[in-house]
């Protein structure tokens, strides 16, 4: 039987590929006060604004590839049986080939009606208003907001009670419910850290990588 690694990703994943990470120091997301453009509230206040910014970073995303990191960790595949839980709402880890992917802030290649959010369609075009499920509620981003619950996260529980293997890259493991999710693993899980700026208390089961997410994958397999 393969040993089950769960791997953790954030915002440092997907950064060598050329998307921005989710915020930056002040607080702006791409130009953006972040309470206008992934708040329910904002949503309400100026739909149209945050419809044409989430169909801005769907189309960043045809402009991207999956980075050596994603490839690697699509490779352990073949060694390991792979759960990958992503805060990011890219898809590049489906597209580096990994088939066991939960993404718990949402995925930028879904949207959902604004009635039923259990009603999600896949959407690779412009969203705009006017735009219905087919019961005539508007189309909204299939994106967990500031202040929304995140539906996948008992799934990820879950999932992380049965690691042999925990692997951590690119999140700093400040944001909740997410960070929380490495206190679920066994007690004798041992866990690979992967960040430039590593934000994480030591342990015996702990090996900390400070290098972003592809050269610290190359690292990461002269260990596993």
């Amino acid at each position: 039987m393969k040993k089950h690694i769960v791997v953790l990703t954030g915002a440092g994943m997907s950064a060598e590929s050329g998307i921005k990470t989710f915020r930056d120091e002040n607080g702006l997301w791409e130009g953006h006060d972040v309470m206008q453009v992934a708040t329910p509230e904002g949503f309400q206040a100026n739909p149209e604004l945050v419809l044409e910014f989430y169909n801005q970073r769907r189309k960043q995303l045809f402009e991207v590839e999956p980075n050596a990191a994603h490839k690697a960790i699509s490779e352990l595949e073949k060694q390991y049986d792979v759960s990958i839980i992503t805060q990011n709402v890219d898809d590049l880890h489906e597209r580096a080939g990994s088939t066991k992917v939960i993404h718990l802030h949402g995925e930028l290649l879904k949207v959902r009606s604004t009635y039923d959010e259990d009603d999600i369609i896949d959407w690779s075009t412009d969203l705009k208003i006017g735009d219905t499920c087919a019961k005539g509620y508007q189309l909204r981003p299939h994106i967990v907001w500031f202040g929304e619950a995140v539906p996948m996260i008992n799934t990820a529980m879950s999932i992380c009670q049965t690691a042999d293997i925990l692997l951590i890259i690119g999140t700093s493991m400040q944001v909740y419910p997410a960070a929380g999710l490495r206190h679920y693993i066994p007690s004798n899980t041992h866990t690979y850290y992967i960040d430039p700026k590593p934000n994480i208390n030591n342990n015996p089961n702990l090996t900390v990588i400070p290098e972003n997410a592809t050269i610290g994958m190359k690292k990461l397999l002269e260990f596993l």
